[in-house]
């Protein structure tokens, strides 16, 4: 494998592994807030029913 090989792999490598790290703290994010009370609930996230 060249360097460019190598520079490749290891920008890639980083790459997917931060956006499945932000991926999922994103999907339980929105899976906590599910679990917050309406009146616990922050004015930009709550509902306006």
């Amino acid at each position: 494998m060249t360097h460019l090989g190598y520079l490749l792999a290891g920008w890639s490598i980083s790459l997917i592994s931060l956006s499945i790290y932000a991926w999922r703290v994103v999907r339980k994010g929105k899976q906590l807030t599910q679990q917050v009370p309406q009146d616990r609930q922050r004015w930009m996230t709550s509902s306006t029913d």
